[in-house]
Order: structure tokens, then C-alpha cells, then sequence
């Protein structure tokens, strides 16, 4: 079975450490050898994953509290423009 990550969206967010992250949410893809296919269907395993965009993993807990892996550092999403208004 091959693997791979689909970027599903970006957004910005404010650490407890005063600085601002940009964020990146990926979906987890499977292609099941079982199925051959010659367009390459890509299927989602229901798996998603946040990083920074310097690659560092953001846990995500059951109550959508972010923090930076390996730290106790927490992460607050920015609201979007959209909210602003």
C-alpha cells in the first residue's frame, strides 16, 4: 500500500509564547494494491495530521487544544478575516 499527505488547509496561530505559527493540516491518502488502477485513486484513511511549516508536529487533543510537540508550548488559532468583521 502506498502512502502519502494531502494539504487540506493553512492557517496562522498565536502561540503561548507570543509568537505567530503558520499551520498546515494534512490528510493522510492510501492507494490499495489490492485495487488495481491505472488514473491512481487515492483514497482517504479517515488520518489527519498538523505541522508547522518548518515541519515541526502540533498535537491535537480531543478538545481541539493545539500545542507544539515535545513542548508545553500551546497554540490558539488566529480567527479568519471572515470573523473579524
Amino acid at each position: 500500500m502506498e502512502k502519502m499527505l494531502h494539504l487540506l488547509e493553512t492557517f496562522t496561530a498565536r502561540g503561548s509564547d507570543g509568537q505567530t505559527y503558520r499551520v498546515q493540516v494534512y490528510e493522510h491518502l492510501a492507494r490499495l494494491d489490492a485495487v488495481p488502477d491505472t488514473q491512481g485513486q487515492w483514497e482517504p484513511t479517515g488520518l489527519t495530521e498538523y505541522k508547522l511549516a518548518d515541519g515541526r508536529h502540533v498535537g491535537v487533543d480531543k478538545d481541539g487544544v493545539m500545542t507544539l510537540a515535545g513542548t508545553r508550548m500551546r497554540l490558539n488559532r488566529d480567527p479568519s478575516p471572515q470573523d473579524r468583521e
